[in-house]
């Protein structure tokens, strides 16, 4: 059976109060809540935001799925505008709770507390934009992320990487699933010269440049980081801040 991509057809009830943001703020003012929701100017049936009452957190935006009845969140940190939080859910009542909780300045495990179906990145706020914690942030981001999907040795990979000191002291990030390093947080990256792969029942790779050639190979997560670290340029120093 065909699905129908018309909003108005898989969303009448938000049409008939002309935005999403209109059906949200009746949501909320059910649930006894005081937030205020932004229509998109653009999408209005699709597409609304909640602003936040901290200045290191952007806008909360929400937004419908073109083919299945469920709405989206997704809230980041300002500085380098990564997710904090995000998910989905087919209850208009508990997005507008967790808009609540957003605006609010909530701390991010009270945001899921109040809103189940609020899915933590990892991350956590870093308000002074201190280098060392935006590093150490978005290692806990990588951990959660490869705990969640079904791949053991890239698990294992991010996790050995994160036992050893000296790579632990990088700022990590992932492209395609390959973790490299960065001595400056984002925005602006300033990349090493070095990639780890992990492969489903393979050995571990390693690179000096994204898609580029094998350097070497190593049959556990441990030798391919031992091996990365002989690879490492010398003196790189701490992370700094991403800015220019």
């Amino acid at each position: 059976m065909a699905v129908s991509r018309d909003p108005v057809a898989l969303y009448p009830d938000i049409a008939a109060e002309g935005s999403l943001a209109g059906a949200l703020q009746a949501a909320a003012d059910k649930e006894g809540l005081g937030v205020s929701f932004q229509a998109s100017e653009s999408d209005p049936l699709l597409h609304a935001s909640v602003t936040s009452m901290v200045p290191h957190r952007t806008i909360l935006g929400i937004g419908a799925w073109a083919v299945e009845r469920r709405w989206s969140i997704r809230g980041c940190e300002a500085f380098q505008d990564l997710a904090l939080v995000r998910g989905n859910t087919q209850d208009l009542a508990q997005v507008a709770r967790a808009a609540q909780a957003w605006h609010d300045g909530a701390e991010l495990g009270e945001i899921h507390r109040a809103a189940p179906f609020v899915r933590l990145t990892g991350r956590f706020e870093v308000p002074d934009h201190d280098p060392a914690g935006l590093t150490e942030s978005e290692w806990q981001h990588l951990r959660t992320e490869a705990g969640e999907v079904d791949w053991p040795e890239y698990r294992s990979l991010i996790e050995a990487a994160y036992a050893e000191p000296t790579l632990r002291g990088l700022y990590p990030f992932t492209s395609h699933w390959t973790l490299r390093f960065s001595t400056s947080t984002r925005p602006h990256l300033t990349v090493v010269p070095l990639c780890l792969d992990a492969h489903r029942e393979k050995p571990y790779t390693l690179s000096t440049h994204y898609i580029g050639e094998v350097v070497a190979e190593a049959m556990t997560a441990e030798e391919a980081v031992s091996t990365a670290l002989r690879h490492l340029p010398s003196g790189l120093g701490a992370v700094t801040l991403g800015t220019r």
